[in-house]
């Protein structure tokens, strides 16, 4: 890639590990200790979750608006700015009232983050007509989700007296994200919007092809959600200890990391549609091994085959719904992002009931594999229309 290329890829995958590994994400490693500290329940954890993605879903409705024309650079920095100062203030408080305020207000940091930065970013590597910005950009995810294991596993080992270890993962997060977000401001250039003065997008027309990738997107928000909010409690339940915690949440990152980079030799093959469906049946298999595998293996098989799929069906269903609305490209993207939030929003309340009721979490995974596996035959069944629309 050219050197201001490369910049901007960098920059992207930067602002997506702080924006959704550590915004977004850190939650999950950070929620056991949160459990133990605070005395929340798996009921109130998938409350203060679901807050997280009620911001989220009200984020990518309000992006999708004219309003933000122009002012896409600006603004995904200050969600950046602000997702810093949030990281550190669910330290501040043990409130449930509270922790659901926060992360709300994250969620919509986050999706601000994710659809103005987004928007540059692969808008800079679609003109250059470049692959490897998207691979990059949206790795950043699974880089950032393997970085939060991380300081969640050495931040309480650094100790500080008065605080517990939730709070120091809380802190320690912010603290590097604040980092990040440094980096990302003198990397990101302006968007092509604010640089030509050109006119707001078109209206989305909603296309049968965009419809299916839309609703099974935001299908597939419901599915993977339960285990990426409960993997690493889960790993806790099994009595895995602290390194399988641990583990599985940075397996996790890591094979989300690779993950686009890796199925991206399969798209000449079966096209993005094709590749998408894949990763969606995938997905489904690995939910049903993660309550299926003794411990530990289970959570670790689990982190695995969620990093390898869920960051790939993310990239490839924004991508596709880029393609299927060349007209209004952005809000193509809120679009789909308001359906991926609709479907987080229940993932973690159904999860937390039914974790409530049945003292286990095997129950909301199997409903969730069984949604995705509907969201793969779906697709697969459109997959000539969808194949066909990409191609015009």
């Amino acid at each position: 890639m050219p050197s201001g290329l490369a910049a901007t890829a960098i920059a992207g995958a930067i602002a997506m590990a702080v924006a959704m590994g550590f915004g977004r994400f850190s939650y999950t490693p950070i929620l056991p200790a949160m459990m133990a500290d605070t005395g929340i329940s798996p009921g109130d954890a998938g409350l203060i979750a679901a807050a997280n993605f009620i911001g989220y879903l009200a984020g990518a409705v309000l992006a999708g608006y004219g309003w933000a024309h122009g002012r896409e650079r600006g603004l995904g920095l200050a969600a950046l700015v602000s997702t810093t100062l949030l990281l550190a203030a669910m330290g501040l408080t043990s409130s449930v009232i509270a922790f659901c305020i926060i992360r709300f207000l994250a969620g919509l940091a986050s999706a601000f983050a994710m659809i103005f930065i987004s928007g540059i970013v692969l808008g800079q590597g679609l003109a250059a007509r470049s692959e490897h910005v998207p691979s990059v950009h949206f790795g950043g995810v699974g880089f950032g989700i393997a970085l939060s294991s991380i300081v969640v596993w050495v931040a309480p080992l650094a100790g500080a007296a008065g605080i517990s270890a939730s709070q120091a993962d809380w802190f320690a997060g912010g603290l590097v994200a604040l980092v990040g977000a440094v980096a990302v401001a003198a990397l990101l250039p302006a968007s092509r919007h604010a640089k030509s003065g050109g006119r707001p997008e078109a209206r989305l027309v909603a296309t049968r092809p965009l419809i299916a990738v839309t609703l099974t997107y935001g299908f597939f928000g419901f599915g993977y959600v339960i285990t990426a909010t409960f993997l690493v409690a889960m790993a806790r339940d099994a009595s895995g200890g602290h390194s399988v915690e641990f583990l599985a949440w940075l397996i996790t990152g890591i094979s989300a990391a690779l993950s686009i980079y890796l199925w991206r030799f399969a798209v000449p093959h079966f096209g993005l549609a094709g590749v998408y469906a894949a990763g969606l049946l995938v997905e489904a298999a690995g939910l049903v091994l993660t309550v299926s595998l003794p411990s530990p293996y289970a959570p670790l098989v689990g982190g695995l085959m969620l990093g390898a799929t869920f960051m790939m069906i993310t990239a490839y269903g924004l991508q596709m719904g880029r393609q299927l609305a060349p007209e209004s490209p952005r809000r193509a993207l809120a679009f789909m992002t308001a359906a991926f939030g609709l479907g987080q929003i229940v993932g973690p309340l159904v999860a937390g009931w039914l974790a409530d009721r049945t003292g286990s979490y095997a129950l909301p995974t199997l409903v969730a594999a069984v949604v995705l596996l509907i969201c793969g035959i779906v697709v697969l069944a459109e997959l000539r229309r969808i194949n066909a629309a990409l191609a015009q």
